[in-house]
């Protein structure tokens, strides 16, 4: 895969201060690219991706936003184009991921779960397609979920938000396609982290004994996709949401 396109363009990552985020910037920051690492909270963390980015002879800044703030979304996006010039790709990956039975699952639960992964995707994507409107284009991909396209149990609240993450995926496409601007979706399925095995055992034992490919989905499988889609190499693709799951999509269902 050749990412020469990648190399000095502008891109922001959203929720970038650890797990599949942290990959994705880091990716891009090695394929070249000016990144701006994104966070709500964790500065720290932040910070610290991007003193590694930058030791490794990498240009990253950190920023912060509250992304159900349209506000705050705007400006992060207007200090983008004036510290790098562009926004060129966007990477819409901050969410959250809390587990509910569907009974116990309160209005404040439920609309906070669509503030984290749906109205910041919204917000996101308008501001970014703005400027890259008025450039001649861009790429947006989206960090979806498995769980948007099959459900799982005591997610309902989390399954129907990623689920609309890929309708409006292939909706933005349709729309900003004509400005030049492709929009994917990536739906990933259970990433490894670190004590997850611990934590959760019976969840990676089902997903392992379900994936053909016998592995749990690494961060950097995510970032891997990202890069592609937002590449010349993707460059006839939009509208598309790509799983990334070790083939446990592809089971049968009974």
């Amino acid at each position: 895969m050749r990412l020469d396109d990648i190399a000095d363009k502008s891109v922001i990552v959203t929720g970038a201060s650890q797990g599949i985020g942290e990959a994705v910037a880091r990716g891009f920051a090695k394929a070249g690219a000016r990144v701006v690492v994104h966070y709500r909270s964790s500065r720290e963390s932040a910070d610290a991706v991007v003193a590694e980015i930058v030791a490794n002879g990498g240009t990253a800044i950190s920023m912060p936003a509250a992304l159900d703030q349209p506000d705050e979304v705007e400006r992060l996006v207007s200090h983008t184009v004036k510290a790098f010039g562009a926004v060129d790709i966007l990477i819409n990956n901050a969410g959250s991921f809390p587990n509910a039975a569907l009974l116990d699952i309160s209005p404040d639960h439920w609309r906070r779960m669509y503030a984290d992964n749906v109205d910041s995707t919204f917000y996101c994507t308008q501001a970014a397609a703005r400027h890259m409107k008025s450039a001649g284009g861009g790429a947006i991909v989206n960090v979806s979920s498995i769980s948007g396209l099959n459900p799982g149990n005591e997610h309902s609240h989390y399954n129907s938000a990623k689920a609309a993450v890929i309708m409006f995926t292939q909706s933005a496409a349709q729309e900003l396609g004509p400005f030049g601007i492709r929009v994917n979706a990536v739906a990933p399925g259970l990433v490894d982290r670190p004590g997850l095995e611990n934590q959760w055992p019976d969840g990676v034992a089902r997903f392992l004994n379900a994936a053909p490919l016998k592995n749990l989905v690494r961060p950097r499988d995510v970032a891997n996709a990202c890069l592609f889609l937002a590449s010349d190499n993707a460059a006839r693709i939009t509208g598309v949401t790509i799983p990334i799951d070790s083939g446990v999509l592809s089971t049968m269902a009974y």
